[in-house]
């Protein structure tokens, strides 16, 4: 799942302002080697933190179901995961960086919800619209100067870009046939199992619920 939100943001990157720039978005950690093997300017997209959104989690099950709307499986509501990136923009020169940034924000500021058909693979499959934060408030337990000492390198202005993605809850369990069959209902002469049945009445599922409306209507 995660390497599909990379490719949603990368997709993201790569359009909008940044449309036929060419210029590289990159995954690798911002280190000081990284940064001196770079040949062009660059979009530095690193994924820095990942933590569950416990406030979307649900209980119960998913209904699964064909193409006459039958249910045949079942499984788990996914989890939701908080995809924490640190972007940023190389080049020579400061004001070039300034530029790239800019374009970035402009490009993602309008897209606070991923539609699910600009979703790949499994998460696209689920079918569910992911949410996108921009340069919101930092709610990560580590500071971004925090993760810049860890990461030895240069501090540099940077997007806290936040993807909160589902991933799919395993494993998937059979869902038992429709009913079709409605409850038999048998009436004996006494309280001994063995008298004969005086009546034996079946009833199709929904019969149950028309009887007692028509006993309604007559009253």
């Amino acid at each position: 799942m995660i390497h599909e939100v990379d490719q949603v943001l990368r997709n993201l990157l790569t359009g909008g302002a940044l449309e036929g720039s060419g210029i590289e978005v990159s995954f690798d950690a911002p280190t000081r080697d990284w940064a001196a093997r770079r040949n062009g300017p660059v979009i530095n997209s690193y994924l820095y933190d990942i933590r569950e959104d416990v406030n979307r989690r649900q209980r119960g099950h998913v209904d699964l179901r064909d193409q006459r709307d039958v249910v045949v499986r079942r499984r788990q509501p996914p989890r939701w995961f908080r995809l924490s990136y640190l972007v940023t923009a190389w080049t020579k020169r400061p004001e070039d960086e300034h530029r790239l940034i800019s374009a970035v924000l402009a490009t993602l500021i309008p897209r606070e919800l991923i539609h699910p058909s600009e979703l790949p693979g499994s998460l696209g499959a689920l079918g569910l619209t992911v949410p996108l934060s921009c340069a919101g408030i930092q709610t990560e337990a580590r500071s971004l100067a925090e993760i810049w000492s860890a990461l030895g390198g240069e501090l540099k202005p940077s997007l806290d870009v936040v993807i909160t993605a589902p991933f799919p809850a395993y494993p998937e369990y059979d869902a038992g046939p429709p009913v079709t069959e409605g409850a038999a209902v048998r009436v004996r002469g006494g309280l001994d199992d063995t008298a004969p049945v005086l009546e034996e009445r079946a009833h199709r599922p929904g019969q149950v619920a028309e009887a007692a409306a028509a006993r309604r209507g007559r009253a």
